[in-house]
């Protein structure tokens, strides 16, 4: 019985611990969503372009070498704490930061050295300030990967918050300066030399958190010396650890890889397609790029984010009921899980398809742009449902040990994208609107694929209604409230206000706050959402208590 108890407490702990670093993963993407109005009303949608191309290159090298160290040093580590093998759990830990010292510095020089042929012209200046980042980040994977496998992760949220906390700081910082000493006569010079600055602030970033997590390490010595005294198992050779290291860090980087890949292709495709095919000048292809990656992409990525933390406490119920070989039960789990995740991300993408404008107009409001970069979200805003599916459905396939299909699908949806977007580049003049076509293209592949894998291993029923229908219709009646309501209020704060942006942030803010409301009001008494269901969302003992309140529920 203490045993059954003492179990259950320590899953109360995982969740408890995953559920932590799900929220610093959403704070951290907040950040980075808010920071990026201040930075691109410095170094404008041009700069924006250079270091989003810059930045697609720098995230393919830096998977390769780096990023899949903490998934995979936790693994190795806490295999070896599992049977209380501290002194070789300590050695994996050295060796690794070994192997990330040699990969991490072999990719910086090819990251430096072989830019001009990863990306064109101006974006291959800025991808070279990217080239330190990479070997830093190693380092910082693998503390990171130390301590997720001691079962604790406020150090990595922490982490987390700290890096993109200064990356902030200094990305903002520096293209200030930068773009201050590039001056107004050259404007192509004027967005290199701010792209500059941010990619510095990335670095800075990573930097910065390596020091803290390195402190906490120092911090925790003499706990791991005295458990390194008492282990008396015999320890595994250099030779036998690194090979270790490298069979298990290399299916985490082929997996990571081809799903990280899409963006990378994407902006390789759209800059030497419109450069050499069409003839369009460099600084419009990065201005069109700019306006696609880092503002209406950045924006859907915030609610998919939301999406993912939602699902991520509910997943490990569907991994250890399959585990148990309750098959039926754990159908009935991801059939509960696939209605929370659409009940969030179904009002998401129609809330930012319907006040598109007025969002960008908030975060982003360089007037210039502001049309077409409504244009696109509106455009994105149904990958919101697509990739909150598909990120819940990989969780699902991983779950119950299908841990290559996702890859499969994930490779195959890329190899329509980049035949798609080429086709589309060369033989139409769609511009960046055809990288929204793949995008979409991409995310709802991924989601049919993993469907029919899924569908294949777990007997998975699906109440339309409640499910697809009764979502649905709420979100179309809140969205259509919305524009109502933000139209009505922009109309009576014009009248005795007189900057738009204030007129602006303030009827979007209450036809936001009362489109909520319409949407859980016609939801619940549609039948499509009971009290358990709204229990599940994150937060949703709180927003219970609040619809009680208002007797919706």
């Amino acid at each position: 019985m203490n045993s059954s108890v003492g179990v259950d407490n320590s899953k109360k702990g995982l969740f408890v611990q995953v559920g932590i670093l799900a929220i610093a993963g959403i704070i951290s993407r907040i950040i980075g969503l808010l920071y990026g109005s201040p930075l691109a009303a410095i170094i404008g949608d041009e700069g924006n372009g250079y270091y989003a191309a810059a930045y697609a290159v720098y995230t393919i090298v830096l998977l390769v070498s780096s990023y899949s160290i903490p998934s995979a040093m936790s693994k190795i580590i806490s295999g070896k704490l599992a049977v209380k093998e501290y002194r070789n759990a300590h050695r994996i830990f050295r060796c690794a930061l070994i192997y990330v010292a040699v990969v991490g510095g072999v990719g910086s020089l090819v990251l430096f050295f072989a830019a001009p042929v990863f990306v064109t012209g101006r974006s291959a200046t800025v991808l070279k300030f990217f080239a330190p980042t990479i070997f830093l980040f190693g380092f910082l994977g693998v503390l990171r990967g130390y301590f997720q496998a001691h079962r604790t992760m406020i150090p990595t949220s922490l982490s987390q918050l700290i890096e993109q906390i200064f990356n902030a700081i200094v990305s903002i910082g520096g293209a200030l300066i930068l773009t201050r000493i590039a001056g107004d006569e050259d404007p192509v010079k004027r967005a290199v030399y701010g792209a500059i600055g941010s990619a510095v602030g990335t670095g800075s970033g990573v930097l910065v958190a390596l020091i803290f997590m390195f402190l906490v390490y120092r911090y925790n010595r003499p706990r791991v010396k005295e458990s390194l005294e008492k282990d008396t198992h015999e320890d595994m050779a250099n030779g036998e650890i690194i090979r270790m290291i490298f069979l298990i860090v290399t299916p985490f980087i082929l997996s990571t890889c081809i799903y990280n890949l899409s963006t990378f292709l994407n902006s390789t495709l759209f800059s030497r397609i419109l450069f050499h095919y069409k003839a369009i000048d460099e600084s419009m292809i990065a201005y069109q790029y700019g306006i696609f990656a880092r503002k209406a992409m950045v924006i859907t990525n915030l609610p998919i984010a939301m999406a993912s933390a939602a699902a991520a406490a509910m997943i490990p119920e569907v991994s250890t009921t399959y585990a148990r070989g309750d098959v039926e039960q754990a159908g009935v789990t991801v059939s509960r899980v696939t209605r929370v995740i659409l009940m969030i991300s179904i009002p998401c993408a129609v809330g930012l398809f319907a006040l598109a404008r007025p969002v960008m107009m908030i975060l982003f409001p360089q007037k210039r742009s502001l049309d077409e970069a409504a244009f696109l979200l509106m455009l994105l805003a149904i990958t919101v449902v697509f990739y909150s599916l598909s990120t819940v459905t990989n969780a699902v396939l991983q779950g119950i040990g299908k841990v290559n299909a996702p890859v499969l699908n994930a490779a195959l949806a890329l190899i329509l994208q980049s035949g798609v977007l080429s086709f589309l580049l060369i033989y139409t003049d769609l511009g960046y609107v055809a990288l929204c076509i793949v995008t979409i293209l991409y995310s709802l592949v991924m989601c049919i694929l993993n469907n029919i894998v899924m569908k294949r291993n777990l007997p998975i029923v699906n109440d339309f209604k409640k499910t697809y229908l009764f979502p649905s219709i709420a979100s179309i009646v809140m969205g259509a409230a919305a524009f109502g309501i933000y139209k009505l209020f922009e109309f009576v704060f014009g009248l005795f206000m007189g900057s738009p942006y204030f007129i602006n942030l303030f009827s979007t803010l209450i036809s936001v706050f009362f489109a909520a409301f319409i949407y859980f009001a016609v939801l619940i008494k549609s039948g499509g959402a009971s009290e358990e269901d709204i229990k599940r969302f994150p937060k949703g003992n709180s927003i219970v208590s609040l619809l009680k309140k208002i007797h919706l529920l």
